[in-house]
């Protein structure tokens, strides 16, 4: 993964979690290195998170735990060159991520993208909690379809049931935050590609926190033991 780099990578992996979980700017992160006698500039921290941060969330991803059968669906926005966009996300009834999707319209297609990569990831729920959304009952209930018409294990699948509840999406309301406290001082993100690529990065920092990697001794596990497990 750290093969011809010309830096270290423990010096790699430092900068791309310092960003990724902490308030911090590239300029904070190329002043911090400077501290410490490395020299990197800000821009070269902005192409390591770029780069690895998908490598980390796919080494992370095959060793996810499984999560519930009840879970909480929403979106957040996101600014991008001035412009909101939308943050497809979804926690289980432990309030573990279960999948996240970012896009540039809030629609039935990238509603449906989303829901579909969850089923395929993690599943068929027994239950999914929505707001007042139309969208997001109308794609459950097309996913749903879908999901049993396509099913060749002759079983008698029981349908979605879908609650619809201001109320009890606050969990997943208050689960948006933690994201939001991150990107708040990047000042929005330049384009969207790279907005995916560091809100997976993100993401994936949000669900080290809350244990949900199979290799985590437990809650309290270590970020930085975290990041050198994936990048073994």
């Amino acid at each position: 993964m750290f093969k011809g780099r010309h830096f270290d990578r423990s010096v790699i992996l430092l900068c791309v979690r310092w960003y990724l979980a902490y308030n911090l700017s590239l300029r904070n992160l190329e002043e911090m290195m400077a501290e410490r006698g490395i020299s990197v500039d800000h821009a070269t921290v902005h192409r390591w998170t770029v780069h690895y941060a998908p490598l980390l969330l796919e080494q992370f991803n095959r060793r996810k735990r499984p999560v519930t059968s009840k879970w909480h669906m929403d979106e957040t926005y996101i600014k991008v060159r001035g412009r909101w966009m939308y943050l497809y996300r979804a926690i289980d009834s432990n309030g573990d991520t279960v999948e996240f999707w970012f896009s540039e319209r809030r629609n039935l297609a990238a509603a449906k993208r989303f829901l579909s990569r969850a089923l395929k990831r993690h599943g068929r729920p027994e239950r999914i909690v929505i707001d007042g959304s139309p969208t997001n009952w109308e794609v459950i209930l097309s996913c749903d379809t879908a999901d049993r018409l396509q099913d060749r294990t002759r079983r008698d699948l029981k349908p979605i049931r879908i609650r619809q509840s201001a109320y009890l999406n606050n969990r997943i309301e208050q689960d948006h935050r933690a994201i939001k406290r991150r990107i708040l001082p990047m000042l929005g993100f330049k384009s969207l590609s790279s907005a995916r690529v560091i809100l997976g990065g993100i993401e994936m920092v949000h669900m080290m926190r809350k244990g949900q990697a199979k290799y985590a001794r437990n809650l309290q596990s270590p970020l930085a033991e975290q990041f050198d497990l994936l990048a073994a």
